[in-house]
């Protein structure tokens, strides 16, 4: 006697003539798993029969005519799946549909020139915005919230960056181009102080607007989403101009970079910051020092990224930082407890 396992669900004991009867009928499948109660057979049911010596065919369910009026037209064009009500409560498929399908949208659009890039650029952040939902969402987390950082950050870097040129006051900018370790001082005090304090004003906005203390689960994902928005318009920017002006290999390599890790990284980066100001607001005793270290490590991480990523050097100094970033925020939501136990007592 033979029992049949299928998706954790016990069938039988059957005998070898019953087996076969069953597999013809296409109750019992090839497939599934058989085995006795001695453990002396434990195998598929393909391989039981075929040590057994025993024959079974799956007997055909009339002809092929017959077999597709069984089947029907529900399973081939479910009307119920292509109303409006269906189609609006399934999130599911609005996702699915938005990843998949709005690249081919823009090609049967007639746009061209910068708003091309900034709608791919769009594409990817609004990916990477369902990420980091996935991974980081917690009930304090807002829809509206989040798109507003999204956008009103690109707006006021547009403003601050293109408009105003304010960071272009910052002195040490002017370091970027000396050589190391001038050029190391010009990318962290210049670029990346400015870069990472600007991303982090959106974040600090959110959480002094906040009507209940904010956990700092919930400020690394709007800081995350800051981090994206800052990407988008750095990354346009970067396409336009000194991608633009590469080999064609080159060129594609940095677009595609632009429109994947890099906006992860400057992300990640006011993820970390997030954390830190969050800190400061649950805990303001240490506020001074912890509002310091919200802007201070992303601001280190991205000057040491920025002066070595183009040189040499790039692969054992600039790619590790990326990774030790990635790290960084993981271990301190991991040790966020601990810390929060430490700074309490």
């Amino acid at each position: 006697m033979i029992y049949i396992e299928r998706n954790s669900q016990k069938f039988g004991p059957y005998d070898d003539n019953a087996l076969i009867s069953y597999i013809e009928s296409g109750q019992v499948l090839l497939s599934d798993k058989a085995y006795d109660d001695d453990k002396r057979v434990n195998t598929s049911v393909r391989q039981y029969i075929k040590d057994k010596h025993l024959r079974a065919k799956v007997k055909h369910a009339g002809s092929f005519t017959y077999q597709l009026n069984r089947i029907g037209t529900e399973l081939l064009f479910p009307k119920d799946a292509f109303t409006k009500k269906s189609i609006i409560s399934d999130t599911r498929l609005i996702l699915l549909g938005l990843v998949g399908l709005i690249p081919s949208v823009l090609m049967f659009l007639p746009i061209g020139g910068l708003l091309v890039f900034y709608l791919i650029s769009l594409y990817f952040a609004v990916i990477w915005g369902l990420f980091f939902y996935y991974f980081f969402k917690t009930p304090q987390i807002k829809v509206n919230t989040t798109i507003s950082v999204f956008f009103i950050t690109q707006a006021a870097v547009f403003l601050i960056w293109d408009i105003f040129g304010l960071p272009a006051l910052n002195p040490f900018y002017h370091l970027v181009d000396s050589a190391f370790p001038l050029s190391l001082i010009g990318y962290t005090l210049g670029v990346g102080l400015t870069e990472e304090f600007g991303k982090s004003i959106p974040i600090l906005i959110i959480n002094r607007k906040a009507k209940e203390p904010l956990i700092p689960q919930t400020l690394v994902f709007y800081g995350l989403m800051s981090g994206i928005a800052f990407g988008v318009f750095e990354g346009v920017q970067y396409q336009v101009t000194i991608n633009a002006q590469q080999e064609y290999a080159t060129a594609y390599m940095l677009n595609i970079l632009r429109l994947t890790s890099l906006p992860f990284i400057h992300a990640v980066w006011c993820g970390i910051a997030g954390y830190f100001i969050s800190f400061a607001s649950l805990y303001p005793k240490y506020r001074i020092a912890l509002y310091f270290l919200a802007i201070a490590i992303p601001a280190l991480l991205h000057g040491v990224y920025d002066t070595f990523c183009g040189t040499l050097l790039g692969t054992v100094v600039a790619l590790p930082v990326m990774f030790i970033t990635v790290i960084l925020l993981n271990a301190y939501l991991k040790q966020g407890v601990n810390y929060q136990s430490k700074l309490r007592n």
